[in-house]
């Protein structure tokens, strides 16, 4: 089945941080004038929970998804709890670089790093077996955990990756480098060019999905394939859904122009 879409969901992270902050200034104006005029301090384990109960409140009337429900609830304990801790600041500047650079994909592209299997590339190799020559184009290409075996099944194929976490990206460069018919590209999936290929893959998220499909409608040829792994188009039925015998049931939906 396709992945709950929420109708009136807030997917901009920018969107999401506005939600907390608001729950956070609506906790704290009614609460410091409450403990001030009384001359006690604030409690700040009370107000965090306070603040975690509002924002999963705002999170429910604007139909977030369940992850982001939970994200919104444990975020102001967990901050209290935290600072408790007194760790020094630049270990957390230090977590959120090594972050920065894994999962920049998450902030720009509204898609986390997920690896596609091994088994999940044969399942590919198979579904494209009658386009020889075919130019296949992977949205969001991670490690090159696709790409690699794929340009050893088929070096009749050209094969493009595009990726821009820094890391990532230079792990997936390290790894395809020898690879003739490999070519890996640092870039925004979403200006990616689709009109010169045959075959665009993506393993993204729920997020970007619908944008992602009026793109493939403006830029990809009739008689091309779009093939997402795990998650449907909105509002769109596949041409095809394969299930790959893998541990995690991984679906491919495959969308014919």
């Amino acid at each position: 089945m396709p992945p709950e879409t929420p109708s009136l969901e807030i997917s901009r992270p920018a969107r999401q941080l506005a939600l907390q902050a608001a729950a956070c200034l609506l906790v704290l104006s009614l609460a410091w004038p409450w403990f001030g005029t009384r001359g006690e301090p604030l409690p700040w384990p009370e107000t965090a929970f306070a603040i975690s109960s509002v924002a999963l409140l705002f999170a429910s009337l604007s139909r977030q998804t369940w992850w982001w429900r939970l994200i919104h609830t444990v975020f102001a304990p967990l901050a209290w709890a935290v600072a408790q801790l007194a760790i020094d600041p630049g270990w957390f500047l230090a977590f959120f670089f090594v972050l920065l650079v894994l999962y920049r994909g998450a902030l720009t592209g509204q898609a986390p790093l997920f690896l596609s299997n091994a088994t999940t590339a044969s399942a590919l190799e198979q579904l494209t077996a009658d386009r020889p020559g075919m130019r296949l184009l992977d949205l969001g290409a991670g490690v090159g955990s696709v790409l690699l075996p794929l340009a050893r099944a088929r070096p009749d194929a050209h094969l493009c990756g595009v990726e821009n976490s820094p890391l990532v990206w230079a792990i997936g460069r390290l790894r395809t480098a020898a690879v003739d018919n490999c070519d890996w590209r640092w870039g925004d999936l979403h200006k990616a060019d689709l009109g010169d290929y045959d075959v665009v893959y993506a393993f993204l998220s729920p997020v970007p999905m619908a944008d992602l499909w009026q793109k493939v409608c403006a830029e990809m040829k009739p008689g091309s394939l779009f093939i997402s792994n795990s998650f449907a188009v909105p509002g769109v039925e596949a041409s095809a859904v394969v299930e790959v015998d893998d541990s995690r049931s991984t679906c491919l939906y495959c969308y014919r122009r």
